[in-house]
């Protein structure tokens, strides 16, 4: 009779692969602290990737100065930017030629010099009219200035020499055409009145050529909280473009570590879009609260607008770019599962591409050596072009929805072009065609037993 099994130790269960309670609560616990893991770094991915992209346009625009002259420059021919810089610059000069006091110096000095006293009181009277005229010149020579390309050239040269104005509006740091004060951004006009002053004076106003120093600035932003985005915007600009990449590692080690891993991307990869999504509407709440409460000091809710959005074009681009990457990702993670749809559409590949092969070997089209490598090494293909095209995009500078869609196309063209040299690495190739027997030979035209010799079934070897 056959004894009975001893009883397994602790020592013998680790030593048969960890097969005791113990070995089991082990792995069991190693499993919920792989689930865990994974589920926390999902989320702190999918929270982080909106703020990643903040960081990016918060370094971007502070420290580079050729986007942010390329961002701030169509300010200088948007209308509402510029209706606000005429009236201020006309308001700057027209509030220093009083029209009355004109009209009664005039009068007062022709009157020394022997006007009648009833035509010097009508001289006086003019001053209202005095007042339109010069306020109507101001004007037109102020469009005039504004709208001319001299002006925007003049725009973008200041930025880009005070380049540090960006530091001021952000950090509250650096001076430049653009300051900050009690968080109310405004831009300098001066060189602006200047040049206005001067065509007054050409154009025969001579009193523009005493208007004194005034007030040239023009109040484009305000915000009670700016000196709170100011901290924030510190701290982005320190981590600037390194905050993405942790971002990234973060999401693969989340995905890493789940169990289903491709589960886990498309998870990742639809919760990142959500997140950038509700940032994105969040922009558009925002921006509409702002313009329902500036207050007094902004002299323009159009020009303010246009600020606004010019700003934060960047931002939102960005922010549209990575929900689209993000869907994109999330059906690829999809399209390569088991669900009915995906093994369906992968059939129908697969058949549509074995046709393709078989009619090209018909018409004696053969992939060759190609073909069988590419069956041969397709999974590695495919995952060598997925790299090189995550590599491409991560290198892209400043990516848009045009080019994940691009890559994405570019993607599956590759893949339609690998999966046509496999399927022509399965055709089998044709014999080769046998050349006829010579003549004489075994088998062949004369041979004995052979086809028409003598002796042949049917041959003169029969009588």
């Amino acid at each position: 009779m056959a004894e009975p099994p001893a009883p397994q130790t602790p020592a013998t269960a680790a030593a048969g692969g960890g097969t005791g309670p113990d070995g089991h609560r082990g792995r069991t616990a190693g499993r919920i602290a792989r689930t865990v893991s994974s589920a926390v770094l999902t989320v702190l991915t999918c929270v982080l990737v909106p703020v990643a992209l903040l960081a990016v346009w918060v370094h971007d625009i502070a420290l580079d100065t050729d986007r942010y002259v390329a961002t701030v420059a169509p300010l200088a021919t948007e209308p509402a930017v510029q209706d606000a810089a005429v009236h201020r610059i006309s308001e700057a000069v027209g509030a220093h030629v009083d029209g009355p006091q004109v009209a009664g110096d005039l009068a007062g000095w022709l009157q020394s010099k022997g006007l009648p006293p009833r035509a010097a009181d009508a001289l006086r009277g003019l001053g209202p009219q005095i007042d339109a005229a010069v306020d109507q010149t101001v004007t037109k020579v102020a469009t005039r200035v504004v709208r001319s390309d001299a002006f925007a050239d003049v725009w973008r040269t200041a930025n880009r020499a005070a380049h540090q104005a960006v530091d001021h509006a952000l950090t509250g740091q650096g001076r430049g055409a653009v300051g900050v004060s009690d968080g109310t951004v405004t831009l300098d006009l001066g060189t602006a009145v200047d040049r206005v002053k001067q065509e007054l004076v050409d154009a025969g106003l001579k009193p523009a050529d005493k208007i004194p120093q005034v007030d040239k600035q023009l109040v484009l932003f305000h915000s009670d909280q700016l000196a709170k985005f100011r901290k924030g915007a510190h701290l982005l600009d320190i981590v600037g473009n390194w905050f993405p990449v942790l971002v990234v590692l973060l999401g693969a080690a989340g995905v890493f570590l789940a169990r289903g891993r491709r589960r886990a991307l498309a998870r990742t990869a639809l919760g990142a879009a959500f997140a950038c999504l509700v940032v994105a509407v969040g922009l558009v709440v925002a921006r509409r609260y702002y313009l329902d409460h500036l207050p007094p000091e902004v002299q323009s809710k159009a020009a303010a607008a246009d600020v606004f959005d010019t700003l934060l074009r960047f931002l939102r681009v960005s922010l549209r770019t990575a929900v689209v990457l993000g869907v994109v990702i999330a059906l690829g993670a999809y399209l390569i599962g088991p669900g009915r749809l995906p093994v369906a559409l992968r059939g129908t590949s697969e058949r549509t591409a074995d046709s393709a092969a078989r009619w090209a070997a018909a018409h004696h089209v053969r992939t060759g050596r190609a073909g069988t490598w590419a069956l041969a090494y397709r999974r590695w293909i495919t995952l060598g072009a997925l790299l090189i095209v995550a590599l491409v995009f991560a290198l892209w500078n400043h990516p848009t929805v045009l080019t994940v869609l691009l890559l994405a196309i570019v993607l599956l063209a590759v893949l339609a072009v690998l999966a046509l040299l496999a399927a022509g690495g399965r055709v089998p190739d044709a014999p080769e065609p046998t050349a006829p027997p010579a003549p004489g030979a075994p088998g062949g035209p004369g041979a004995p037993g052979g086809l028409g010799g003598p002796g042949a079934p049917g041959g003169p070897g029969i009588r």
